[in-house]
């Protein structure tokens, strides 16, 4: 505990309040002092909170999260600022590339191979929400003023450095050993390992709309991937010095009256029987029953409408605190997700089998689909701890267990929308999918400029716009990524 402890003093210290990725750049000739093992813990637990932050933005755009008042910018897709998430982002591949080049000299290729797989997750963060972004002369002090990279060509970077960092990995002399430190996996790098290829079949997967689209690559890296839900790539959060699950963050501030973060109308609707005509039992470890008495929908799931904010009128700020239960959850009652000291999920064995199940599915292999479809929705709820009982009358229920000959994409995207919760991976497969989930519809009070489309894409933080505007690329919010394009 006491390692822990000294762990995130280390993290405080890194972090700093800097706006601009720029600030806090090092000298790759000349890197920090920080020991390997502090960049280790700081990037490993980052790499988990940089993907609940992009979630935090992205889940209002595929409505799980809903805001409570009406028209709110993220809810209704206008132009948002995330200067937070692009800088906390480049903070992590800035000292993950001192671990990397320190790791290299010191003789370490168990901490090369962790750096380069990590940095793959980072830089998907990057070019799936902006294309393109400065990657190849971004980590050098003296380029004040980075140009930006082709988005396509840093996915080519993304494959690379999973498969670099793969090849390290194999190495087995090293002059560091890895443990408590890695607060993904404790320093189990066969762990490590399989995160890689599930990666690269999760990356692959985006491809679906290119020509560029190989099911057999997928299935290939499946086949080295994650083996059950004890490989899930995870960092669970502890009760130190305040660490908290930035979820259950949400929550306490919920409990504290500020308002934000409340369950979407369409999640609970394709859960609760409205949209599929079957109640899913997942919803208890995923969300909050309604627990004021005085609410017309008291001891229900309630959800919000994207745009429209709270059904309820409401002008006692007090009564008003008592409905939070319309968004995550309260410090009262945690959920799976939200706890303050939930994990956040970086890579499951569910989003594994429902990328086999797609990839099955376009080979035209629909038992094996089927089957990966039905391993899918298991791992999710297992994960979650859902009684056995419960699971299976889910599973066994005719409207999921449709046999093989009528598997289809549809029945594969409205599982996986489930059991990637919260994840900005479901944004991504929301654009590949073309929004098209059932009942799914663009949120009220919509920003006008997009003709009533779903956004695209992010818009690029302000501080770009102040330091480096020269090279900043012109685009709008229906400018599609590469991947994006059909």
């Amino acid at each position: 505990m006491k390692l822990r402890f000294f762990i995130l003093l280390i993290i405080a210290g890194v972090f700093t309040s800097c706006e601009d990725y720029l600030d806090i750049n090092k000298d790759p000739n000349n890197p920090t002092v920080v020991p390997i093992s502090g960049l280790m813990s700081v990037t490993s637990m980052r790499t988990a909170t940089n993907t609940a932050n992009m979630g935090g933005m992205t889940s209002y755009f595929v409505q799980y999260l809903a805001g409570p008042n009406a028209g709110g910018n993220t809810d209704t897709h206008q132009e948002i600022n995330p200067n937070g998430t692009w800088v906390a982002i480049y903070n992590v591949m800035s000292n993950l590339s001192d671990m990397e080049l320190m790791a290299v000299e010191q003789g370490a290729p168990n901490y090369v191979g962790v750096a380069k797989i990590m940095k793959a997750i980072n830089l998907a963060l990057l070019v799936d929400s902006w294309n393109d972004v400065p990657y190849t002369d971004a980590f050098f002090v003296q380029t004040m003023k980075p140009t930006y990279d082709n988005g396509q060509a840093l996915y080519a970077e993304v494959f690379k450095l999973l498969s670099d960092g793969i090849t390290e990995l194999g190495k087995t002399e090293t002059t560091l050993n890895m443990g408590t430190d890695d607060f993904m996996f404790q320093g189990n790098l066969s762990r490590w390992i399989k995160t890689a290829y599930a990666l690269r079949a999760r990356y692959l997967n985006h491809l679906s709309k290119t020509a560029s689209y190989d099911p057999d690559a997928i299935l290939a890296a499946i086949g080295n991937g994650l083996a059950g839900n004890a490989d899930n790539a995870k960092v669970v959060y502890f009760d130190v010095a305040g660490a908290r699950n930035p979820w259950g963050v949400v929550s306490m501030n919920q409990a504290g009256l500020v308002l934000d973060g409340w369950i979407s109308k369409q999640i609970i609707e394709a859960m609760d029987g409205t949209s599929f005509g079957v109640v899913d039992p997942r919803m208890g470890f995923m969300f909050s029953k309604n627990n004021n008495p005085l609410h017309p929908k008291y001891g229900m799931f309630v959800g919000t409408t994207n745009g429209a904010g709270r059904d309820v009128d409401v002008s006692d700020l007090r009564l008003d605190a008592s409905t939070l239960v319309e968004n995550i959850t309260t410090t009262t009652n945690p959920t799976f997700y939200a706890h303050r000291l939930s994990p956040v999920m970086v890579m499951t064995y569910a989003e594994q089998k429902f990328i086999e199940a797609e990839a099955r599915l376009a080979k035209n292999q629909n038992p094996e689909a089927y089957a990966a479809y039905l391993a899918g929705i298991t791992a999710h709820m297992d994960m979650l701890g859902v009684a056995t009982a419960d699971r299976d009358a889910y599973i066994s229920d005719p409207i999921v267990s449709v046999g093989d000959a009528n598997i289809t994409i549809d029945l594969i995207m409205k599982e996986k929308y489930v059991a990637l919760f919260l994840s900005p991976e479901t944004w991504n497969d929301a654009r590949r999918y073309d929004f098209q989930y059932t009942d799914m519809t663009v949120p009220d009070q919509l920003n006008t400029a997009l003709g009533g489309q779903f956004s695209r894409r992010l818009q690029y933080p302000s501080s770009e716009f102040t330091t480096n505007a020269a090279n900043v690329p012109t685009v709008n919010l229906l400018n599609r990524i590469w991947w994006d394009q059909n």
